[in-house]
C-alpha cells in the first residue's frame, strides 16, 4: 500500500476561510452517511468547530436495547437450565430453538440499529462505532448469542469517546469477545493465545511491534477470564499470578496492566489513526511522519478518542482535495446514505431489507474475520453491484403490504406510531424537482446525490433523458422518477 504525500501542516486545523458548503458535504459524507442539503447548511452555518462538537458530543449516543434482546437477556438462566437437564433427543431441539431465537434477535438488533443509524442526529456517532467495532471484531456465527452481540456493541458505544486503554480494558471483559477468542478455554496451566495475539496484531499496536514471547507472557495474563450467563466473571483459581516478562517489563501482570503495558510503546499511538485513515479517507496509507504526528498528539491526550476524532476530521488533511469523491461506499454507507437521500425511513421488515446486505457483501455482526472487513475495492464486482442496483429500484416500488405476514404488519403499524412513515420514494419526494425546468432539475439531481461535481456531459444525458419541459406532468414525473434511480445506480454514487 503506497503512501499519499500529506499536505504542509496536515494536522493544522482547516483555515476558517476553506470552511464552505464543499467542505461541510465532505465531513458529513465521510463522517456519516450522506450530505443532505439542510444538513449541509447547517454545518457551513454552524462552522467546522461547533459542527464537529456536535458530531461527536461529550456524552454518548446510545441505541435502544431492542425489546427482543431485553427478553433474551432476562431468559438466559431458565434457557441455560433447560440446556442443562435436557436428555440428548430433547438437547438437539432446545439447541435448534435457541439458534432461531438468537437468529430472530439478531434481525431485530439489526433493523433497529438501522433505523437509529439512519437519522442524521445519530449519523456521524453510529459510524464511528461501526468503526471501532471493525477494530474489536466479534461474530455472531461464533458467538451464538445475540445478546452478548448486542451487549459487545453497547460497550463500544458507552466506550467510544473516552479514553482508548478504558475502551481496551473494557472489550477484554465483553462476553462476546471472552467467547470469540477463546478466554474461556484460557487456564492456568494452558494458556490460550488467541486474545493476546489479537490485541497486539489487530486491536492496539500492529504487525511486527511485539514478539512471540510477549503474546506468550500476555497470554498468562490474561488466564482466568470468563463469562457466565451474560455476565464477566474473574476466576482467581485460574489466572496465573506469577511473574512474567512483557516489553522487557517484569512483573506479576494481570490483563489491564498489560493493556497499559502496549499503550506505553510507541506503535500504540499511530496504530488507531492508521486504522481511522483506511476506514475513512481511503486505502492508500499516509506517510509514517504524519502518523506519528497525530500520534503524539494523541498520546498527549490521555489517548482521548473524542480528542483524537475533533483532530482527525478537523484537520486540514481530511479536507484534502485528493481525499473527495474517491472513496467506494461500504454497503452499510450505501443503503444508509439512500434513506437520507431520499428521506425514507427504515422499514421494520426483516425479509426485505438484511437479504440485501448478505448480497452487497457487509452482514451487521457478522464480519468476515477476526480482522474485519477490508473495504475499498472489495466492495465492487458484477454481482454486488447489481444487488446495490436492485436495492435502490426496491425504494423506488410501493410497499406491498397485502405480501406481509400479520407480525410483520403489526411491527409496520407500531413504526408508523412512532412517526416512520416513508418506506418507498411517493410522487411528492419529486414535486421539488416538478417545478425545474429540464436542465436545472439535472443539475439539481447531481448536486443533490453525488459527492462531485457531475460533468457536463453527464449532465447533458440526464437534461436529454427528460426532455421536453412542456411534457405532461405525469409522464414528466415518470421521467423524473427514472432519472433518479439510474443517477443512484451509477457508478458516480457508489463513491463520497
Amino acid at each position: 500500500m503506497t503512501a499519499v504525500e500529506a499536505p504542509p501542516l496536515a494536522w493544522e486545523p482547516l483555515p476558517a476561510a476553506e470552511w464552505d458548503a464543499e467542505a461541510a458535504a465532505h465531513l458529513l459524507r465521510r463522517t456519516g452517511w450522506s450530505a443532505p442539503p439542510a444538513e449541509v447548511a447547517r454545518a457551513r452555518d454552524e462552522g467546522l468547530s461547533r459542527t464537529l462538537e456536535r458530531l461527536f458530543p461529550a456524552q454518548p449516543i446510545l441505541c435502544p436495547e431492542p425489546p427482543k434482546v431485553v427478553k433474551l437477556k432476562a431468559d438466559a438462566p431458565e434457557l441455560a437450565r433447560g440446556l442443562a437437564a435436557a436428555d440428548p433427543a430433547e438437547l438437539r431441539q432446545k439447541r435448534r430453538e435457541a439458534r432461531e431465537r438468537t437468529q430472530d434477535t439478531l434481525q431485530e438488533m439489526s433493523i433497529r440499529w438501522l433505523q437509529f443509524a439512519a437519522r442524521p442526529e445519530n449519523a456521524a456517532f453510529a459510524k464511528w462505532t461501526l468503526f471501532l467495532g471493525d477494530v474489536y471484531v466479534v461474530s455472531a456465527e461464533k458467538v451464538k448469542n445475540a445478546a452478548l452481540v448486542w451487549q459487545h456493541s453497547d460497550l463500544i458505544a458507552r466506550h467510544s469517546l473516552g479514553a482508548a486503554p478504558d475502551l481496551a480494558k473494557a472489550m477484554s471483559r465483553s462476553p462476546a469477545m471472552v467467547n470469540y477468542l477463546d478466554l474461556n478455554q484460557s487456564r492456568r496451566d494452558a494458556p490460550n493465545e488467541n486474545f493476546a495475539r489479537e490485541l497486539f496484531e489487530l486491536f492496539l499496536l500492529g504487525e511486527g511491534h511485539y514478539a512471540e514471547s510477549d503474546i506468550k507472557e500476555a497470554a498468562r495474563a490474561f488466564t482466568g477470564y470468563r463469562q457466565q450467563l451474560g455476565e464477566f466473571r474473574f476466576a482467581p483459581r485460574q489466572h496465573d499470578a506469577g511473574p512474567k516478562t512483557i516489553f522487557g517489563r517484569t512483573g506479576p501482570f494481570a490483563g489491564d496492566d498489560v493493556i497499559d503495558l502496549a499503550y506505553g510503546q510507541k506503535a500504540a499511538a499511530a496504530f488507531l489513526p492508521r486504522e481511522l485513515t483506511k476506514f475513512y479517507l481511503g486505502e492508500q496509507a499516509l506517510p509514517a511522519a504524519d502518523l506519528a504526528e497525530i500520534g503524539d498528539f494523541w498520546r498527549s491526550t490521555g489517548f482521548n478518542l473524542r480528542a483524537l476524532a475533533r483532530r482527525f476530521f478537523g484537520s486540514r488533511i481530511f479536507f484534502d482535495p485528493s481525499f473527495r469523491g474517491t472513496f467506494i461506499k461500504s454497503p452499510i454507507q450505501f443503503y444508509l446514505g439512500l434513506m437520507q437521500d431520499l428521506h425514507l425511513d427504515v422499514p421494520p421488515l426483516p425479509r426485505q431489507v438484511l437479504p440485501p446486505f448478505r448480497q452487497m457483501g457487509q452482514m451487521l455482526y457478522y464480519p468476515p474475520n477476526v480482522r474485519g472487513w477490508v473495504g475499498g475495492r472489495s466492495w465492487i464486482n458484477s454481482a454486488t453491484l447489481a444487488a446495490r442496483r436492485r436495492v435502490v429500484e426496491a425504494c423506488f416500488a410501493p410497499l406491498r403490504e397485502d405480501l406481509l405476514n400479520a407480525d410483520e404488519q403489526a411491527e409496520l403499524a407500531a413504526a408508523r406510531n412512532e412517526g416512520m412513515k416513508n418506506f418507498s420514494v411517493g410522487d411528492s419526494a419529486l414535486g421539488p424537482f416538478e417545478a425545474l425546468d429540464s436542465a436545472a432539475a439535472a443539475d439539481r439531481l447531481a448536486a443533490n446525490f453525488l459527492a462531485l461535481p457531475a460533468s457536463a456531459e453527464f449532465r447533458a444525458h440526464v437534461r436529454t433523458f427528460l426532455g421536453d419541459d412542456h411534457v405532461d406532468p405525469a409522464r414528466r414525473r415518470q421521467r423524473l422518477r427514472r432519472a433518479a434511480v439510474i443517477l443512484l445506480q451509477s457508478p458516480e454514487y457508489q463513491l463520497c
